[in-house]
């Protein structure tokens, strides 16, 4: 994967190339609904996408924004991470997420934090294993 490049998606198209990678994740989004989340969070919420590609296909994408709390400081939320399934235990998670490290290292921020599903137990290794973060806290969610 010495070929691989790390691109900021903003058209229209970029974004939509990078759909079939997203839904192994975000299985409950159609492509529209994805679009138009992708493009409301962007205008409204500095919501970046960028992808990494290896020889001209997206191999994984990464969703984050800069967030502001009395917790955290400034820092970096990740929103979305996920590799293509078929390109998995290849570095390419590992590759991109030190990417948005470096991002954030440059922007000034403090930190990096992201939640991950309960039942992802092979991410959970990931993070804590690979990219050295600790488990500070549960995420708790109410539906209205």
């Amino acid at each position: 994967m010495t070929s691989a490049t790390i691109k900021e998606l903003n058209s229209h198209e970029e974004i939509l190339k990078a759909y079939p990678i997203m839904k192994q994740l975000r299985t409950h989004l159609d492509e529209q609904s994805y679009l138009d989340l992708v493009l409301e969070a962007k205008e409204k919420d500095r919501y970046k996408l960028y992808a990494l590609i290896d020889q001209g296909e997206i191999v994984a994408v990464a969703g984050f924004k800069i967030m502001t709390t009395l917790y955290y400081g400034r820092f970096v939320w990740v929103c979305d991470l996920v590799t293509d399934q078929h390109n998995r235990s290849r570095g390419c998670g590992e590759k991109l997420l030190n990417y948005v490290h470096k991002w954030a290292k440059d922007q000034g921020l403090e930190s990096v934090a992201l939640s991950s599903g309960l039942q992802r137990e092979e991410a959970h290794r990931f993070y804590e294993e690979k990219m050295d973060y600790n488990k500070v806290s549960y995420v708790f969610k109410h539906e209205l």
